[in-house]
């Protein structure tokens, strides 16, 4: 005698929304660390110049005085719980200075980065596609290459008054050269590409050959190159400020700071050190970015994980 048995289903209770079937899949996990593997540098670098980015836009909450009060009773104190940084020479904080200097160095290197990029794109694809404005073009810029930002500088502050924008002025020239050099070798490889010449045959006009075609293809080096701009930027302006030729004195600025704290570095050597040390941790910062950009975006150094 044989027994039929009936197998009921029990419908599938669905899933909470806490539970843990609801997380990533292990795979995607696993992708998302393994490119975080792979571009550490980036990752380190993007990470560290966000932090100081952030810390500088939020200088006004975060300082803990006004960074240009001065207060001689308080001269060369060190660091300690009223003064987390100790006192400059006039009894200023030097933790609130070195907050409110980082916003000079970040708006100086985002600046120049972003001038010196557009600017030297422009120049750079002109001498690429226009033929005979190569020569005539990469002649002038032969001769701005040829000089010395920090005598650029000093001319400048001599005609106009010493200032924030002065400096990226006098910063910018210098780099819009070397972008434009690179932006024509691009150009010159791209303009003989199938796409490109496909383009001019349907009658495509040149800006719009450039804008559409051309600088979407040579975007990834330009990046990179505008991340090495930023960091000799901010180096640049600190050198300028050092040797006087920069911002005003009483402007809180890593180079103003160093400047004012080297003579007093046997009795106060904090009032150079700490600005010291956030200005190479910000250029630091920007290098590694520029090292993992250039690394991410080379398909020659990339590889499959």
């Amino acid at each position: 005698m044989q027994t039929n048995v009936v197998s009921l289903k029990v419908p599938a209770q669905p899933t909470p929304p806490g539970s843990g079937a609801a997380k990533e899949p292990p795979v995607l996990r696993g992708k998302r660390w393994g490119w975080a593997r792979k571009n550490l540098t980036l990752v380190v670098g993007a990470t560290l110049l966000v932090l100081l980015i952030v810390i500088s836009a939020c200088a006004p909450w975060i300082a803990t005085h006004d960074p240009q009060v001065i207060a001689p009773m308080n001269r060369l104190l060190g660091p300690s719980q009223a003064h987390f940084f100790g006192t400059d020479a006039l009894g200023r904080d030097v933790f609130s200075r070195a907050i409110w200097g980082g916003r000079v160095s970040i708006v100086t290197g985002i600046s120049v980065a972003v001038l010196a990029a557009v600017l030297g794109a422009m120049i750079g694809l002109l001498a690429g596609f226009v033929r005979w404005a190569d020569g005539i073009v990469m002649r002038f810029m032969d001769g701005l290459m040829a000089i010395p930002g920090i005598l650029l500088a000093i001319a400048l502050v001599s005609v106009l008054e010493p200032s924030l924008a002065t400096v990226i002025v006098a910063v910018t020239i210098p780099d819009i050269p070397r972008v434009a050099r690179l932006v024509r070798s691009l150009a010159l490889t791209l303009r003989e590409q199938l796409y490109v010449e496909a383009a001019r045959a349907v009658g495509t006009r040149l800006p719009t050959l450039l804008l559409r075609h051309v600088l979407p293809n040579m975007m990834a080096p330009l990046i990179v190159q505008a991340t090495f701009l930023a960091a000799s930027a901010i180096l640049a302006e600190a050198a300028l400020s050092f040797l006087g030729v920069g911002v005003p004195p009483q402007t809180p600025s890593w180079g103003n700071m160093i400047a004012d704290g080297r003579n007093y570095v046997t009795v106060g050597f904090h009032t150079i050190l700490f600005p010291g040390i956030l200005l190479a941790v910000t250029v630091l910062a920007t290098n590694l970015m520029g090292d993992g950009l250039r690394d991410a975006v080379d398909p020659r150094l990339a590889r499959q994980l």
